[in-house]
């Protein structure tokens, strides 16, 4: 599986943000629209320099509405805090599918692919500096095969984009539902490592913001 080309064409060039989150939320492309309560299109502000990227939506962000609101999606939010970034203000939040796989199941490949044009319509709108792909699949989803999450996380990877002259810094990270199965804060565990790679995130961030 090779990377996204994140300067593809979208059906949703055209849109606005919120003509693309009407789009968003009346798609029936999939069969994942069959058992959603709500389309989770993404949250934060619009454009941001940090943009996220996770998986899927759970039981929460289905009923709410927005992603990353579960007990994940809080402790997603204590990570950034303890590196001094403000999620409401700072950063945008979206996942690779936009409606709830049944059971949480992790998002199929065809499933993935048919809403690819979602997000990537969203970094042109988001317009970020940074990019964190939390999680294997969403990973896999927008840089290919490039390793598994445990031998790439806290790397930066380089992408073209169209929304600007030099490349987007992209950093794959752990997902915040693993670090909540594995959860030592011992150096070398998945926390700690977590907490060093949001604090490159934090410095990156800082550096785009002078």
């Amino acid at each position: 599986m090779s990377h996204t080309d994140l300067c593809q064409s979208t059906p949703y060039d055209t849109l606005d943000y919120a003509q693309f989150s009407q789009a968003c939320r009346a798609c029936t492309q999939c069969v994942l629209a069959q058992t959603r309560t709500q389309v989770v299109v993404g949250h934060g502000p619009v454009p941001a320099h940090l943009m996220v990227i996770g998986e899927g939506p759970g039981e929460q962000e289905d009923l709410q509405g927005r992603p990353f609101v579960g007990k994940a999606g809080q402790l997603l939010t204590k990570i950034f805090e303890s590196v001094g970034i403000d999620r409401e203000k700072e950063v945008y939040i979206t996942n690779i599918v936009k409606c709830r796989p049944p059971g949480n199941r992790t998002p199929h490949p065809s499933e993935s692919s048919t809403c690819s044009p979602f997000w990537i319509r969203q970094l042109s709108l988001v317009k970020p500096k940074i990019l964190i792909l939390l999680g294997a699949p969403s990973l896999k989803t927008v840089l290919g095969d490039i390793g598994s999450i445990t031998t790439v996380r806290g790397k930066w990877v380089q992408q073209e984009v169209p929304y600007m002259p030099e490349p987007l810094y992209i950093m794959p990270m752990f997902h915040p539902s693993y670090l909540l199965r594995n959860a030592s804060k011992e150096k070398g565990s998945p926390k700690w490592l977590t907490w060093q790679d949001m604090q490159e995130v934090k410095t990156a961030l800082d550096f785009y913001k002078t």
